[in-house]
């Protein structure tokens, strides 16, 4: 019998909808994330990304702007 490791976990992809355009709350009018969020995206664990993408974007996406 043949064990097979599970496939490896997929990096979590970016928000960004290309519609790049900063709102006068610091927030990103299509993804929700601040410049630094954005400039660091590449930089941060896949644990700090699916964070952002499950917690912190959708509150902010729901807030009254």
């Amino acid at each position: 019998m043949l064990f097979r490791s599970p496939p490896p976990p997929k990096a979590v992809m970016s928000p960004c909808i290309g519609v790049c355009q900063m709102g006068a709350d610091g927030l990103c009018e299509g993804c929700f994330r601040t410049l630094d969020e954005i400039a660091h995206w590449s930089m941060l664990s896949d644990a700090e990304r699916l964070r952002l993408m499950e917690q912190e974007l959708p509150r902010r996406e729901a807030q009254p702007r």
